[in-house]
């Protein structure tokens, strides 16, 4: 009798990685808990192999493709992106952290400009969300050695799913089925996506198994990366922040609350109360932002602690209720005065210019040097 697929293919060392593996210990007031609830991981002692893959200049910028070991699976992808005239400078860093989006094909690229190496897709991304910039790359032009990272399941983290078990395979054939009827034609990628999006219920459920969650392992590899920008020559490891929209505004939530090493995060279009969601936004957002007991620990709103955090809301914001964005607001201007700010915007769900303004603004007041502040 022939076996099974394998539903976690690509990541064949994750059961004996994450099995009987001690917590984060965390490094906030809290973190051990959180990082408990969230299941995650450990890291991985010893070195991270970091290997520069390839160097670009272009427009007064370097661009380093970077990888390293993030402790099981595939290597990690990443995209350092700093000003080319200042290499002898250390200038403070910043995790960009890319969204969920459904989009599991790629991760990083979607924040970072490649010039002749960029992806369609990448592009088409920027337009959607980022008002057709590269945020990382936008942010690297202000001063900054940006480090834009995939994260686990996405981009060079992702899972082939070449083999697919009977479940994935039904779902898939039906996606197909109902892209025949429509006449629609997939890419590559949108293939790819809508088989990661039935495939992301077996991660999740297999992570649960293993003690974990899919929080948990994506703020795993987002604790590895920080810690790659933090060794990164030319990076003040004392000056660290972190940015993202959306699923990545939950990451930068959830890595301030794990490691005081951020000192300033800044938080677009992800912030409301558990309340305010459950259960009528349940399918609206992803096991990223739905894990097991979180609410339970803690509302979304109280887990912004330790860094000082930017929250952005958009008024119009079709994947979060307004009044559970007020009541998040009210709950945080309590809870952080000083450390929180919070802006309203009259958008929807997007990371335009005008928050990515608004957005490095901050990340340069906090990230000062202690010398200009």
């Amino acid at each position: 009798m022939s076996a099974l697929p394998n539903p976690l293919a690509g990541y064949d060392d994750i059961v004996g990685y994450l099995r009987d593996r001690p917590r984060h210990e965390g490094s906030v007031a809290g973190s051990r808990e959180l990082a408990d609830v969230l299941g995650v991981p450990a890291l991985p002692a010893g070195s991270r192999d970091l290997r520069v893959e390839r160097e670009h200049r272009a427009d007064g910028l370097v661009t380093s493709t970077l990888s390293w070991d993030t402790g099981f699976g595939p290597r990690t992808r990443g995209y350092l992106v700093r000003p080319a005239d200042r290499d002898n400078e250390v200038l403070p860093g910043v995790l960009a952290l890319h969204c969920h989006g459904g989009y599991k094909w790629l991760g990083a690229e979607q924040l970072v400009d490649l010039g002749d190496d960029a992806v369609a897709e990448a592009a088409m991304l920027q337009g959607q969300w980022y008002g057709g910039r590269a945020p990382a790359t936008e942010l690297a032009r202000q001063g900054f050695a940006v480090l834009a990272p995939d994260t686990f399941a996405w981009g060079s983290r992702r899972f082939p799913l070449e083999q697919r078990t009977p479940k994935l395979a039904a779902e898939v054939a039906a996606q197909e089925a109902m892209w025949r009827e429509q006449g629609f034609v997939p890419s590559a990628a949108e293939r790819y996506n809508a088989a990661a999006s039935a495939h992301e219920d077996t991660v999740a459920k297999a992570a649960g198994v293993l003690g974990s969650s899919l929080a948990g392992l994506v703020i795993h590899d987002d604790l590895v990366s920080l810690g790659v920008l933090g060794e990164l020559p030319g990076v003040d490891a004392d000056r660290l922040g972190c940015f993202g929209f959306s699923g990545g505004g939950g990451r930068a939530v959830l890595l301030s609350a794990l490691d005081r090493r951020v000192k300033a995060a800044v938080v677009a279009c992800m912030m409301a109360t558990n309340e305010s969601l459950t259960p009528d936004y349940l399918d609206t957002h992803s096991w990223l932002f739905n894990s097991p007991g979180l609410w339970r620990y803690s509302e979304w709103p109280l887990l912004v602690r330790g860094a000082s955090v930017l929250v952005q809301y958009g008024e119009t914001d079709a994947l979060f209720p307004l009044e559970g964005m007020r009541v998040a607001h009210e709950m945080l201007s309590k809870q952080a005065p000083g450390r929180y700010r919070g802006e309203f915007y009259p958008g929807g769900h997007d990371f335009g210019t005008e928050l990515q303004l608004d957005a490095f603004a901050f990340l340069a007041e906090e990230l000062a040097s202690t010398e200009s502040r």
